[in-house]
């Protein structure tokens, strides 16, 4: 397996790998070895037809399916640990390269996460929060804007978004609104006449959304991690005991590294609240 790695301004990881040939042809005769234990072919006890014989007869693309499925992840793996890299999202497979008796070449696109730079962060928030503590005779305190907090974070702190990543949160957030659309009973072309929108108003919306979406994730993940922010078990508990139904309390407990996840922005958001 060979290797090559480039890395786009914005985070993106591009691998290139080549599997040889001999590694090829030996995943491809464990396929076939595979495929002839369960061969049915006429004059022939099932499993004893000759190799050769399978390999006339069995559909190539479906051999070379399985080649693929077999050898992609591992010689992936392989790249991911020869270049120490820590990807935070499964790859975008792209097969360039399936010449019989040549090696193979694949690229593969994911990232890591990003290299977040909270600058002075402290001191733009507590701008902020300062207008929350001011309290004024006979008139009501006035509460902490979440919202201005998190539009001054995204303004003041550096953290690039791979574009690779907010391609794929684009991708579902546009399915799970044609779902949403479908649902009503609408095409798209009626919701798009509906709202006033064109499908180019919609995905340029969606692009800044996910990436604002993105970068905030990094930034509080960034917080947590100087703050010492953590989730303990006693909390995921408590958290999972009121759920609203058997239904969502399985769906907790089956997702609890998400859940610490959540549980855990939320005291980071609560951090900042009180600066």
């Amino acid at each position: 397996m060979k290797s090559i790695i480039e890395k786009s301004e914005d985070g993106t990881i591009t691998l290139t790998i080549t599997i040889a040939n001999t590694l090829v042809k030996t995943a491809l005769d464990d396929v076939l070895d595979d495929i002839a234990k369960n061969a049915s072919i006429s004059g022939f006890r099932k499993g004893k037809a000759p190799k050769k014989l399978v390999r006339d007869k069995i559909d190539k693309e479906k051999a070379r399916e399985e080649v693929l499925k077999k050898l992609l992840p591992q010689e992936y793996s392989k790249a991911i640990n020869e270049h120490n890299l820590r990807p935070i999202m499964n790859p975008r497979i792209h097969v360039e390269s399936l010449e019989e008796g040549k090696d193979w070449k694949f690229t593969a696109k994911t990232c890591e996460t990003p290299v977040v730079n909270l600058n002075e962060y402290k001191n733009s928030v507590q701008k902020i929060t300062a207008k929350s503590k001011i309290v004024i005779p006979g008139k009501e305190q006035q509460p902490v804007n979440l919202d201005e907090i998190i539009t001054e974070l995204l303004k003041s702190v550096k953290a690039p978004v791979p574009k690779i990543i907010t391609e794929q949160e684009i991708e579902r957030m546009l399915a799970q609104t044609l779902d949403e659309i479908k649902r009503l009973g609408l095409t798209l072309d009626q919701y798009l006449s509906s709202t006033h929108k064109t499908i180019e108003d919609m995905q340029a919306e969606f692009a800044r959304k996910a990436e604002n979406d993105i970068k905030l994730e990094f930034i509080l993940q960034k917080i947590a991690e100087e703050e010492k922010i953590t989730v303990d078990e006693k909390e995921i508990v408590d958290t999972i005991a009121k759920a609203k139904d058997e239904a969502e309390r399985k769906n907790l407990e089956g997702n609890k590294y998400l859940l610490a996840s959540i549980i855990r922005q939320q005291k980071t958001l609560d951090f900042l609240k009180n600066l």
